[in-house]
């Protein structure tokens, strides 16, 4: 008798073994509940972030004419280099821990560390005080917090990306709007330091004291110009990215690359010789409207680039290239307007508008690089 374990018929082939079938790696689920809860959240930690790089130029201000008066602008302004260089710096160490372990063991830490930064430096009235405070702690934890919100949002979407990361870097624009005035407010009634320690944040350094000295703004009102220039960033950060997610976001950022050069060539540069409220208003609000968009539209545009799974290392490549710029753009500028004797900022201006046009460049060689490679100028 042959045994059930006999080999298999003649003409029957043997059975083979199944073999996993790859699959796709998941795609975003473009939003959903958790998906626009991850924009809410994003929102305010830019809001408690890199919002506070629209308001240095109250701090800048605060500084020369009281606690660090005895310092140039020049030396003052490396404090916020450093903040600023520090946002994005850490970025490929942040982003690698992003892609490994999610965002908790990043967004926590640096969470606790922005908050005590912000304590240490209501109490700081040292120039070395000031600096680890300020530009040390808070720039290590603010870029932290910044880096995940940023990744954790460009993960969740694709076709509606740029609309998402808009509303989220909204959030920077809101606190440029509202921290500024708050603490032109409550200085008056607590003191700068116990301003502090309610928290504040802001992104433009010199337009203030340019109003001041060459418009001859009040400061109030000189200190306005920072929420003018945040609130018009607002639209600029919903608007033209859902208009580049139909027509290509490299587009789109090149565009608004060049138009930031033009406002501060036809706008910003004119009034130093002719100055002007109102025209210190107007270039305020389309400054802030097309830089609102850049600032919105280089996370989807670092998307585009590579696959989503590397994002987070791509994006902290990225930051280590801004970073370069951050260090050391306000010194140069600081140290412009201490040669011009800190009265004319017409050099600080030039230079400021040759390296956006500059930007613009690479902006555009990038977005031709995309439409070549593609096939498609809609990138």
């Amino acid at each position: 008798m042959m045994s059930s374990s006999s080999s298999s018929s003649p003409g029957t082939e043997p059975a083979k073994e199944s073999l996993p079938i790859p699959t796709e790696p998941d795609l975003p689920p473009e939003g959903g509940v958790r998906g626009w809860i991850c924009v809410v959240g994003a929102f305010i930690c830019l809001f408690c972030t890199f919002g506070f790089l629209n308001a240095i130029g109250v701090f800048q201000t605060h500084y020369e004419q009281n606690s660090l008066r005895n310092y140039s602008s020049s030396d003052i302004s490396w404090i916020f280099a450093v903040q600023l260089c520090l946002m994005w710096a850490l970025g490929p160490l942040y982003g690698r821990l992003l892609d490994t372990f999610g965002p908790a063991p990043v967004l926590y830490p640096c969470s606790v560390l922005c908050v005590f930064a912000l304590c240490m430096t209501s109490l700081a009235d040292k120039y070395y005080q000031i600096f680890l405070a300020q530009g040390l702690g808070f720039g290590i934890g603010a870029g932290g917090v910044f880096t995940a919100a940023m990744v954790c949002v460009g993960q969740w979407f694709v076709k509606r990306r740029g609309l998402a990361l808009g509303i989220a870097v909204c959030g920077s624009s809101t606190g440029g709007v509202i921290f500024p005035i708050f603490l032109n407010k409550m200085v008056g009634d607590v003191g700068f330091y116990g301003t502090v320690r309610w928290g504040l944040w802001g992104p433009f350094d010199y337009l203030p004291s340019m109003a001041q000295e060459e418009a001859k703004f009040s400061p109030n009102l000189a200190l306005y110009l920072i929420s003018i220039i945040n609130a018009a960033s607002i639209p600029g950060r919903i608007i033209p990215p859902h208009i580049a997610d139909h027509i290509g976001h490299f587009n789109v950022i090149t565009t608004c690359a060049f138009l930031t050069a033009i406002s501060m060539f036809f706008l910003w540069l004119p009034f130093h010789y002719h100055p002007s409220h109102a025209g210190l208003i107007v270039f305020a609000l389309a400054y802030g409207f097309v830089t609102g968009a850049v600032v919105s539209l280089l996370m989807p545009c670092l998307a585009k680039s590579g696959k989503l799974e590397t994002l987070g290392v791509r994006f902290g490549t990225f930051q280590m290239v801004v970073a370069l710029g951050s260090l050391t753009g306000l010194p140069i500028m600081g140290a412009i307007l201490n040669q011009q004797g800190g009265k004319s900022f017409a050099g600080l201006e030039i230079f400021a508008a040759v390296s956006a046009l500059l930007g613009t460049s690479f902006f555009a060689l990038s977005t031709y690089q995309m439409a070549r490679s593609r096939g498609t100028w809609r990138v």
